[in-house]
């Protein structure tokens, strides 16, 4: 991890640039650019406190965070930082699952219908969501209570969980039940105030 606040911009912004060149050469649709952009500017604005406290939550999924390299002041200073560490973590969750659910996703794409393909890669998303990081922090025997007495649990991951698997009934539903009956039941739920 680097020190030097110079050298912290110029690796981010060389991942959105990077990143970029990837997203032209391998001729994806130009919408996609969004990403590698937010990335370069996040690495123009962006605290590189805050770029830490993102990159201990990449590296606490993965079960690599050594909890105890860091001094009293980070400490400190990274709890303030809590969300910035969630966010870490939920987007490295993310994109462990999404390797394993994307390919999975396409494989059924070309033997049933689109958006069959898409609810189920992403049922099996779900799971590798939530279960795939906690496997691999047990595999590397990382210190997680540590890390949960300084951060605190995070709540980010469950309401992730609970919306995509709300929109993921609802697209169930929508394909198994008639549109009258869905809407019926939409009404029923908004109407009971849920």
């Amino acid at each position: 991890m680097f020190e030097n606040e110079l050298q912290t911009r110029c690796a981010i912004c060389g991942t959105g640039v990077l990143l970029g060149l990837v997203f032209v050469v391998a001729h994806l649709p130009l919408v996609l650019l969004i990403v590698p952009i937010a990335v370069f500017f996040l690495g123009l604005i962006a605290d590189p406190e805050e770029t830490h406290a993102v990159w201990y939550g990449i590296l606490n999924t993965l079960g690599i965070f050594d909890f105890s390299a860091l001094t009293d002041a980070e400490r400190a200073n990274y709890t303030q930082k809590k969300h910035y560490f969630w966010f870490g973590e939920v987007g490295m969750a993310a994109v462990l699952a999404g390797v394993f659910t994307f390919p999975l996703g396409c494989w059924f794409a070309g033997r049933a219908d689109i958006s069959l393909a898409f609810i189920c890669a992403a049922i099996l998303f779900l799971p590798l969501f939530v279960f795939l990081p906690k496997l691999i922090q047990r595999a590397m025997k990382a210190d997680t209570n540590a890390v949960i007495d300084l951060f605190g649990k995070n709540e980010q991951v469950r309401r992730v969980f609970w919306s995509f698997f709300v929109v993921m009934a609802a697209l169930v539903l929508t394909r198994v039940v008639d549109p009258v009956t869905v809407q019926q039941i939409l009404g029923v739920l908004t109407s009971a105030g849920i």
